[in-house]
């Protein structure tokens, strides 16, 4: 600033002139927003679908963080509590989407569903049921209606009024069902039938199945057992994770961690000997440099059945995630895949061991 400058010339030549607020918006800035205001409202709403849609628990909005992050958006409005959410909010958007799908769901002529029993990591059993349809547009369309909490024992006879129960609360008609896809529980078949319903297998466990089956040989189960060790070595202690990826990197492997095998999922088993395959050298490593460790390294004979696995079941995994997609009818594919399997992907080749082979013969028993 020039010694001549006064303050007011320096702000009047920088253009920068600040405005002094009226006690009146001072005070509205602070003010918080009415309850019933369109603003409270639609900040509440996105809230709530925040909630719903992550999953999210409701003590979220209970918690310093998230509630300081609220404020900081909009400083005017007050975040309700999570019984507000639980008892008002919620319920509320439930009804919205209901009501919004049932509107739609009264368009449809025909449909197909598929239902499934499951449990939660607390081993509570619920029931789901999804709708399939093709909309207005012709574009097919993929619902889930339910996961309903299914206490009572699961006989055939509970089933089917489940399944009868669920449809009625949706209006739908048992008559514009075309058929229901279920897994080869004992209970569920029996269920359908006694609706007389149509049935149809779900390909993913017969797949899974087939493919359990195929894992029965000894050697296989020592090899996933020496497998299973190697990956609890690592999950749980975190030294063994930091050797790991000191070693990845002196090795020049990928810095992936180890997969563990999930029994309801085939391809976790896969994934799981495939990236024990992958860090194998670096594996060997660092559990022989710990005597404690030393004997869970896998041996060459481990080895050679892990790889025999993988060879078998690489090209079953891509096909796997081609038949559980939702934007189109993958029923349709099942005839050339499965043809596919028997004259191609499942044949034996020169370089197969006899394991490998083996695995190859038993998986075409899916389609049986």
């Amino acid at each position: 600033m020039r010694a001549d400058a006064t303050p007011s010339t320096s702000r009047a030549s920088s253009g920068a002139v600040p405005k002094q607020k009226s006690i009146v918006s001072s005070f509205v800035a602070i003010t918080p927003y009415e309850k019933s205001s369109k603003r409270s409202k639609d900040i509440t709403r996105a809230v709530s679908y925040f909630l719903a849609k992550e999953m999210m628990p409701l003590s979220t909005v209970e918690q310093d963080g998230f509630r300081k992050l609220v404020k900081v958006l909009d400083s005017r409005y007050e975040l309700p509590g999570r019984k507000y959410f639980s008892k008002t909010a919620l319920p509320q958007l439930y009804e919205e989407c209901r009501e919004k799908l049932e509107n739609n769901l009264r368009n449809v002529k025909y449909f197909a569903t598929t239902s499934d029993l499951w449990s939660s990591r607390t081993s509570e059993p619920y029931m789901s049921l999804t709708i399939h349809y093709i909309d207005e547009e012709w574009c097919l369309q993929s619902r889930c209606l339910q996961t309903a909490y299914f206490p009572d024992d699961h006989t055939a006879e509970i089933l089917s009024a489940g399944l009868e129960d669920a449809l009625a609360s949706w209006g739908l008609s048992e008559d514009r069902q075309v058929c229901i896809t279920t897994d080869n529980g004992a209970n569920i078949v029996k269920a359908v039938s006694l609706k007389n319903w149509t049935r149809l297998q779900c390909f993913g466990h017969r797949l899974h199945l087939a493919i359990e089956g195929s894992m029965r040989d000894q050697r296989i189960q020592r090899a996933m057992g020496v497998c299973k060790k190697v990956v609890s070595a690592f999950s749980f202690s975190w030294k063994k994770k930091r050797e790991l990826a000191v070693t990845q990197e002196e090795l020049k492997l990928p810095r992936h961690k180890l997969i563990t095998e999930s029994p309801t999922r085939w391809g976790s088993r896969h994934a799981m000997i495939a990236r024990v395959l992958e860090q194998e050298k670096a594996i060997a490593k660092v559990l022989s440099a710990d005597k404690k460790t030393r004997h869970l390294a896998p041996s060459w004979q481990d080895i050679d059945v892990l790889e025999s696995v993988c060879k078998a079941l690489n090209p079953l995994a891509d096909f796997t995630d081609a038949l559980s997609g939702e934007k189109y009818v993958s029923v349709s594919y099942l005839k050339p895949v499965l043809h596919l399997f028997s004259e191609e992907v499942l044949k034996p080749v020169a370089d197969d061991s006899e394991l490998t082979k083996t695995i190859k013969a038993f998986c075409p028993h899916l389609s049986e």
